[in-house]
């Protein structure tokens, strides 16, 4: 058993549910985290992994939509 299997959906990041559902590789995620943290110290901008991914088209809306309900965090769930 893995890292990924021993954790709750809600002990799971966006990232790692994604490189779990194939969706992405690891390489991918550490590119959108290295974006995001330089936009944030640079910019003081913060971007959700989601959306970055969706910018670079790593992952298409549809895929951004299964991650975010993996998470509990789609409609009815606020």
């Amino acid at each position: 058993m893995n890292m990924l299997e021993k954790l709750t959906p809600a002990e799971k990041r966006f990232g790692m549910i994604a490189i779990e559902k194939g969706f992405i590789t690891k390489e991918l995620l550490t590119d959108a985290l290295k974006e995001q943290v330089d936009e944030e110290v640079d910019q003081g901008i913060h971007r959700f992994i989601g959306a970055i991914l969706v910018q670079k088209k790593a992952i298409d809306t549809k895929q951004l939509r299964t991650v975010i309900m993996a998470l509990g965090l789609g409609q009815g769930n606020e």
